[in-house]
C-alpha cells in the first residue's frame, strides 16, 4: 500500500473511530465486540495481550479480538470503517 494510501486509509479510520466513540445510541454487543476486536488489530495487531481480569465481559473481548489474528493493520482498518458504516 502506498503512504499516500496509507495516510488515507489512517484519516478515514480515524473519523470512523471517532464517530463511534461519540455515538448517543446504544448499538448491539455483538457489534460493539466487532468494533473491539477491529480496533484493538488495527492497533496492536496480533500482539494479544489479556491482563483485564476474569470477568466474562474481558473473555468475550479477548476471543473476538483472537478471531482476528493474522488480519493486517489495514484489513482491520477497512473492516472498521466499513462496519461503522452501517451504524
Amino acid at each position: 500500500m502506498s503512504q499516500k494510501n496509507n495516510i488515507d486509509l489512517d484519516k478515514e479510520y480515524k473519523a470512523a473511530f471517532d464517530k463511534i466513540s461519540k455515538l448517543k445510541k446504544a448499538v448491539a454487543p455483538d457489534v460493539m465486540l466487532k468494533f473491539y476486536a477491529y480496533y484493538k488489530q488495527a492497533n496492536f495487531g496480533n500482539k494479544f495481550s489479556f491482563n483485564s481480569g476474569l470477568d466474562v465481559r474481558s473473555a468475550f473481548k479477548f476471543n473476538a479480538w483472537m478471531q482476528l489474528n493474522g488480519m493486517t493493520v489495514e484489513d482491520a482498518k477497512k473492516e472498521y470503517i466499513k462496519l461503522a458504516k452501517t451504524i
